[in-house]
C-alpha cells in the first residue's frame, strides 16, 4: 500500500547528477550495467551526489557525496537515515529502500566517506573521526532535524560513534547484527603500505566477496554472484584502494567504551541465522545500552534489509512510530 499521508516536496540540494542511456549516473562504474537484481538497478538510478563541506586538519573543501535522496519530506516526522556495513554502499538498501517510503518514513541512504560512490579524486582522511565528522556536516546541511540513524554490523558502529559524539543529531538508533565490540583494525594498522595494498586488492577480488556473500546470504548461486557484483561494484571507484588503505592504517573503529553512555531509544535488532556476527554480542548490547529493545529477523542471515526487507521494514515502522517498548 501507497503512503497516503499529505506530503510536502522537499527543496533538493545541489546534486550532481548526469544520466547516460541506460538510466544510471555517469559517476557510477560501468559494471553497473551488468547488474541484474531489479531492485539494485532501480535504486542504483536513484543515487546522486550532493556537496558535503568538509574543514578538517589535512583537508579543508567540498566532498560531493553520494546518497539517496527522500523523494518527500514529512516535518513532524523523523527523517530515518540508512548507513550501510564495512566497504559497501547505499546499495545494500535495495530490496528495504522502497518499502521503508511506502511505509510513509522519510528516507536517507547515505555512502559512509571512503566508501560508497563519492566523488572522492581528491581523497580527504578516511579515519573514524573523518567519517564521523563527514556524516555530522551532511546531516548539518541537509537534514537538520534529529534522525532515526539505522546500522548493520560495522555500521551500527559508525552510529554509536556518531550517537555518543553528536548526540542532539539522533532521536533513535537502530542497531542490527551490531558489530560494535571490535578493538579496531588491530595489527593491520601497523602493515607496511605496500603489503597493505596487496591486502585490500585481496579484499576486492571476486572469490573473497563470493565467499562473504555465501556466508552472509542463504541464497542461489545466480542470485550470489549477482549480489556479489553489486556488493563489489563501489571498488570500482578510482580512489577506492586509497581510501581503504587510510581506513586500515588509521586503527579503525573502537567504540565498546560508548555503549553505556547512550540513552537514546534503541532497536536491537538480530538475525535468526546469522553466521558473521554472534546473536550473542547483540544480547550484550541490549544489556549494556540505557533504552533499549531487541527483536529478532526469522529467515534471514547477517543482512536482515536484504533477504527479510518486509518484517525488517516493518520493525522500523513500528519503532518509528513507537509501537515497540
Amino acid at each position: 500500500m501507497m503512503c497516503s499521508l499529505k506530503m510536502v516536496s522537499p527543496r533538493p540540494p545541489t546534486t550532481l547528477f548526469q544520466s547516460n542511456g541506460d538510466g544510471f549516473p555517469t559517476f557510477l562504474p560501468k559494471e553497473v550495467k551488468d547488474i541484474k537484481d531489479p531492485f539494485a538497478r532501480a535504486l542504483a538510478q536513484k543515487i546522486v551526489r550532493i556537496p558535503v563541506p568538509l574543514q578538517m586538519e589535512n583537508f579543508r573543501g567540498c566532498v560531493m557525496s553520494s546518497c539517496i535522496k527522500p523523494t518527500v519530506q514529512l516535518p513532524d516526522k523523523s527523517p530515518v537515515v540508512l548507513l550501510h556495513c564495512f566497504d559497501s554502499s547505499c546499495l545494500e538498501w535495495r530490496r528495504a529502500y522502497p518499502l521503508l517510503e511506502e511505509a510513509c518514513l522519510e528516507t536517507w541512504a547515505i555512502d559512509v566517506l571512503g566508501w560508497g560512490f563519492s566523488d572522492l579524486q581528491k581523497l580527504p582522511p578516511c579515519d573514524a573521526a573523518s567519517k564521523r565528522h563527514h556524516l555530522f556536516e551532511l546531516w548539518k546541511t541537509y537534514i537538520k532535524r534529529p534522525m532515526i540513524l539505522v546500522g548493520p554490523s560495522l555500521g551500527a558502529t559508525v552510529a554509536v560513534d556518531f550517537t555518543a559524539t553528536y548526540p542532539e543529531a539522533v532521536d533513535k538508533l537502530v542497531l542490527i547484527n551490531a558489530n560494535a565490540y571490535s578493538e579496531g583494525t588491530g595489527a593491520l594498522k601497523d602493515l607496511p603500505k605496500s603489503i597493505a595494498y596487496a591486502g585490500v586488492k585481496l579484499l576486492k577480488s571476486f572469490p573473497l566477496r563470493l565467499l562473504a556473500n555465501v556466508l552472509a546470504f542463504s541464497s542461489p548461486l545466480s542470485e550470489n554472484i549477482d549480489w556479489t557484483n553489486i556488493g563489489r561494484l563501489h571498488c570500482q571507484m578510482p580512489w577506492w584502494e586509497d581510501a581503504m588503505v587510510n581506513f586500515m592504517i588509521s586503527g579503525g573503529y573502537n567504540v565498546a567504551s560508548h555503549i553505556k553512555l547512550i540513552n537514546h531509544k534503541t532497536l536491537v535488532i538480530c538475525s535468526e541465522n546469522d553466521q558473521i556476527v554472534s546473536n550473542q554480542l547483540s544480547v550484550k548490547l541490549l544489556c549494556e545500552l540505557q533504552n533499549a529493545v531487541f527483536r529478532e529477523v526469522p529467515d534471514s542471515g547477517h543482512l536482515p534489509h536484504v533477504e527479510n526487507p518486509k518484517q525488517f521494514v516493518k520493525l522500523i515502522s513500528d519503532f518509528a512510530s513507537g509501537k515497540l517498548n
